[in-house]
């Protein structure tokens, strides 16, 4: 897998589940949407990303992993609520910015070593 699509694939996780989310929970809180928003700015970044643009590829890590530590309250409380979509959601979003995290770094060290070996 490619960094871009690995990007690709967390975006479109994170809108779909906070979309679900706050579907799930009757539309009463719009924080159910804020890795939507996440989502939506990382849809932005992927044509920047896709064309290995070192800025807007930094912009996408760091939003990346913006959403990664922000995840880890919902699911530690998604944990003790007996909720299973919840929990699933939660799980979800997790994994797939970790997949993004970690592709992004193998896309970055595929680039020094393709640097360093010019």
């Amino acid at each position: 897998m490619i960094a871009h699509s690995a990007s690709l694939i967390n975006a479109l996780t994170l809108v779909f589940c906070a979309v679900w989310g706050y579907w799930a929970i009757g539309f009463a809180s719009f924080t159910a949407l804020i890795p939507a928003v996440f989502g939506v700015a990382l849809l932005a970044c992927y044509s920047g990303v896709k064309a290995e643009n070192k800025v807007v590829a930094h912009i996408a890590v760091l939003l990346t992993l913006i959403v990664l530590i922000a995840l880890f309250m919902p699911l530690s409380s998604a944990l003790g609520s007996g909720d299973i979509a919840r929990l699933i959601r939660s799980i979800l979003m997790v994994a797939t910015t970790i997949l993004a995290l970690v592709f992004f770094i193998k896309s970055f060290r595929d680039a020094r070593r393709a640097r360093e070996a010019k």
